[in-house]
Formats: C-alpha cells, sequence, structure tokens
C-alpha cells in the first residue's frame, strides 16, 4: 500500500466526502498512476497522481492532476500541500454560493 496522500484522505474525511482510490500500473512508462476519486454525493471528481521511484526507493510525485466536476481542463498540482490549499478554497466558494442562493 503507498501511502501517499494521507493528508488528502484526512481532509476527506473530516470534510464528509467519499472518496474511493485506484492504482493503475502502466506497461511502457516507469511512471506510475494513482487515481483517487471523491465526491460528497457520487464519485465525479478525480485526483490523478504521477509518481516515480528514486534510485533510493522512495516515491517521487511527478504532477497531481485534479478534475473537479468534470472540468475539461485539470488544474496541475507539484504538490500535496497546493492541492489541499486548492481544494478548501474550493469548498469555501461553494459554501458561500449556496449560502447566496438559500437567502434568495
Amino acid at each position: 500500500m503507498i501511502t501517499i496522500l494521507n493528508r488528502t484522505k484526512q481532509f476527506m474525511r473530516d470534510n464528509d466526502l467519499m472518496y474511493k482510490r485506484e492504482y493503475i500500473r502502466p506497461m511502457m512508462t516507469p511512471q506510475h498512476v494513482y487515481v483517487f476519486r471523491f465526491g460528497k454525493h457520487r464519485l465525479n471528481n478525480r485526483v490523478i497522481i504521477r509518481y516515480s521511484h528514486t534510485w533510493t526507493g522512495r516515491l517521487k510525485i511527478n504532477e497531481i492532476d485534479v478534475r473537479l466536476h468534470h472540468q475539461h481542463h485539470p488544474r496541475i498540482f507539484l504538490t500535496e500541500s497546493d492541492l489541499i490549499d486548492y481544494l478548501k478554497r474550493h469548498m469555501e466558494k461553494e459554501k458561500k454560493k449556496r449560502a447566496s442562493g438559500d437567502d434568495e
């Protein structure tokens, strides 16, 4: 079991989001792919992590792609901290949007 995205998984649990993780091992490239599907009611958001191993055996995250609600262009991050900051900002915007919609 790979231990990447531990902070992201904890963030999902804290915000009552469901998630499912999948591991894809590509045949022709040295990069490995880890797909993390999540959502409040449906699993319609994706985080795709492309990672490889260093010569010492440690995991090296090359790229983190995030697609929220079927976005056409993914948001690309280099670190898990940037990903969590983006998700926090996005959730705050959604809460504000719902709150303003309830007042009308």
